[in-house]
């Protein structure tokens, strides 16, 4: 059985939405936020030191990290499905887009998230963090014009691991600048399997 250390509000339901999407049989174990702090509750640290949430009782194994949680899963379990053929020219930029999103693109969304609580301590950081934001996302836009998803012509785990970014940007209220990532951010958002992950994952305050 696969199972799901799933904390509200957070890039576990990215994963809910992966195992929906194959099909695949999973349990859930919930943790929820800190009122106060936001923080993710002590009880995950007892499953793994960084106290992080998505992690995944998968073959045996505890894995952490969404993109290697969504490329193992779909190579273990996909069935071909959600991943371009591997000798195909199309599965390097599958792969790329499972390291961006974590690697880059979050990187100034979470700046803007920490800073905006500063106040006004943090406003000499905001137009550099402001122009990150600007620079990656036009990035991604310029990707997906002109087409559904980001690799070939079906949804893969790339959009999968790369919907936390999209989300976050509306957020702060800035997707509706790019309407190529807004229809994108639309259409998976509307699909059968994205809605039962939220009826199963519970409130989720990113859409």
């Amino acid at each position: 059985m696969i199972r799901v250390h799933h904390l509200n509000n957070s890039r576990s339901q990215r994963i809910l939405w992966l195992l929906e999407e194959l099909g695949l049989p999973y349990e859930i174990l919930n943790y929820q936020r800190d009122a106060v702090t936001n923080l993710a509750p002590p009880e995950l640290e007892a499953v793994h030191p960084l106290g992080k949430s998505p992690m995944l009782d998968f073959d045996g194994r505890l894995l952490i990290e969404s993109g290697a949680i969504i490329e193992t899963v779909i190579r273990k379990a996909g069935g071909g499905r959600l991943t371009p053929a591997a000798d195909s020219p199309d599965h390097d930029r599958y792969i790329m887009w499972l390291h961006y999103a974590e690697g880059s693109a979050m990187l100034p969304l979470m700046l803007q998230l920490y800073v905006g609580r500063l106040g006004e301590g943090g406003a000499p950081l905001k137009p550099r963090i402001d122009s990150e934001i600007a620079r990656h996302l036009g990035w991604v836009e310029s990707e997906l014009t002109g087409r559904d998803w980001l690799v070939g012509g079906d949804i893969t785990g790339a959009d999968i691991q790369m919907s936390f970014v999209g989300e976050v940007a509306g957020v702060f209220g800035v997707r509706g600048q790019y309407p190529a990532i807004d229809a994108w951010v639309r259409r998976f958002q509307m699909r059968p399997a994205y809605q039962r992950a939220l009826e199963k994952g519970g409130p989720y305050a990113f859409l």
